[in-house]
């Protein structure tokens, strides 16, 4: 295994929702691991986003009119093929953005239940609902789910085959056309995705990718969209949101996050210490949802700090499209200095290096070691800002009110880890973080990986939720249809109308005193 070759990337190249590509201008790719250049992508304009909508408007009335489960076929045929091709998809993966291999197959099985989930689900989720109308007997009322229309996605780069392809599946099912905006670092982990997507039977015309700034790009697609999908920063999401908010178009956001683990005495100390890799160092740091704040009672907090830190220099850095690396390169020299930047401040201010500290060009261009830090004050920048990097500081704690007030104090609510004496006092200790998920004895995978529950943050951690039946509806318009038999609502004859409407009241009491309303 390998990086994919140049007739992979050219034969991607060809599904870019742009006339034209050879003459247009392009911007290389490249291999995070080498530096290398891989491949070109072109670059798209707000003319070719236009473009795009157009034909995608033209085409959604047909698609959307396609039944339910002819959609849901489509998906489940799409995951087959992502389990079949899963060696050259990760290949694809590692290549754009240098994570371990590990942290590639996240992202195929990520396709793999949020396929299967829609696939089983939609048909009911989208079915029309009869639910209790204003008169029993005499009123049918049904609720039908509309599609918005096109659907704009602009994803990230960190994990972009997920953020981009995971979130397109229940917009398709639902009936919707949808318009991706990858991130220019990694445009070809959407398009690897979008081929397989084709082949499974999605038409062209509905699912387009158009490569190129998100000043431009994401700009328009913002502007032309009837539902806004986006993943990335608090600082972006804020601006798309105005946009979003002006056009009064559905707007969803997964934000930033500055998330806390919280680890309290009577636990398994080298358990959390081997488990809190996985939380905190997956793909480098670089997840939305992976933890930067790890609060431990001071019962056990030495001995989780001397067990954390050993296990994280025990840590294997490479390079390998294998199975061999514990954790992989950063994606550019902006992560690389923002991390460097932070741990240097920190240092500065009378932080203390446990475990790490410096970068690693050795390996790689852009590789940074796990690192570890105690003594971090909010004066340092690493202490309330979001690293999004390989870095993960410890802080001691009294007891379990002041380990949730803390983890509670940022402006950030994405995700939190709990780890407790018993899942009953995890699980008590959860429900009172102010987050859009908790994991209990775990980091983040088994929330995130609950497809049939909602995903989110709260506060400037987002709006909106991925996955669950909220991951489906919010691309749909509710529309109620309320049907009047026998006789309406104006008074039966020989009723004087103040008579009829005297009796109005009463007659809609003794309505709600019927069983189930």
């Amino acid at each position: 295994m390998s990086a994919p070759s140049l007739e992979t990337f050219n034969r991607l190249r060809a599904l870019v929702a742009i006339d034209d590509v050879d003459a247009r201008p392009s911007r290389p790719v490249h291999e995070v691991f080498s530096g290398k250049e891989l491949a070109t992508v072109p670059v798209g304009t707000a003319e070719d986003v236009r473009a795009a909508f157009a034909t995608a408007r033209a085409a959604q009335a047909e698609w959307a009119a396609r039944p339910i489960k002819e959609r849901a076929a489509i998906m489940e045929r799409f995951r087959d093929l992502v389990i079949a091709n899963r060696q050259s998809l990760m290949d694809v993966l590692q290549a754009e953005t240098g994570k371990a291999r590990s942290a590639a197959q996240e992202e195929i099985v990520d396709m793999m239940l949020n396929a299967r989930y829609y696939a089983r689900q939609a048909p009911k989720l989208l079915a029309p609902q009869r639910v209790h109308g204003l008169l029993p007997g005499l009123t049918k009322t049904v609720v039908h789910r509309q599609p918005k229309g096109v659907v704009g996605v602009i994803a990230p780069w960190n994990y972009p085959m997920a953020l981009s392809i995971s979130d397109s599946i229940p917009a398709l099912v639902a009936g919707n056309a949808v318009v991706i905006k990858p991130d220019s670092q990694t445009p070809y982990c959407t398009l690897a995705n979008v081929e397989l997507l084709y082949q499974a039977g999605v038409p062209r015309e509905v699912l387009a990718v158009v490569p190129g700034p998100g000043s431009v790009v994401g700009s328009e697609i913002a502007e032309l969209c009837d539902y806004l999908m986006f993943t990335g920063s608090t600082a972006t999401g804020r601006v798309l949101a105005g946009q979003a908010g002006r056009r009064l178009i559905g707007f969803s956001a997964e934000l930033g996050g500055k998330n806390p683990m919280i680890v309290l005495n009577g636990v398994n100390v080298d358990k959390v210490a081997k488990a809190a890799l996985r939380a905190c160092f997956s793909n480098a740091g670089q997840l939305c949802i992976s933890i930067e704040r790890i609060y431990v009672e001071r019962a056990v907090a030495d001995e989780f700090t001397r067990a954390f830190g050993e296990q994280v220099r025990a840590m294997k850095l490479g390079t390998g499209y294998d199975f061999s690396a514990d954790m992989g390169s950063l994606i550019s020299a902006d992560q690389v200095k923002t991390v460097t930047e932070h741990v240097a401040d920190a240092t500065a201010k009378g932080a203390t290096v446990i475990a790490g500290g410096k970068a690693r060009p050795d390996i790689g261009p852009l590789f940074y070691e796990p690192t570890v830090l105690t003594g971090v004050t909010d004066e340092m920048e690493c202490g309330r800002a979001e690293t999004f990097g390989p870095l993960v500081s410890i802080y001691p704690v009294d007891d379990v009110d002041e380990a949730v007030e803390k983890a509670n104090d940022s402006e950030y609510g994405l995700n939190a880890s709990v780890w407790a004496a018993s899942p009953a006092q995890g699980e008590a200790v959860a429900v009172k973080l102010r987050t859009g998920t908790v994991n209990v004895d775990e980091g983040y995978s088994p929330a995130y990986g609950s497809t049939a529950a909602p995903m989110g943050g709260m506060g400037a951690s987002g709006v909106g939720r991925r996955h669950g039946p909220d991951g489906l509806l919010k691309y749909t318009e509710s529309q109620t249809v309320a049907t009047t038999r026998l006789v309406n609502l104006d008074p039966p004859m020989g009723v004087p109308q103040t008579l009829w409407q005297k009796a109005m009241t009463p007659m809609i009491r003794a309505v709600q005193k019927l069983p189930g309303r």
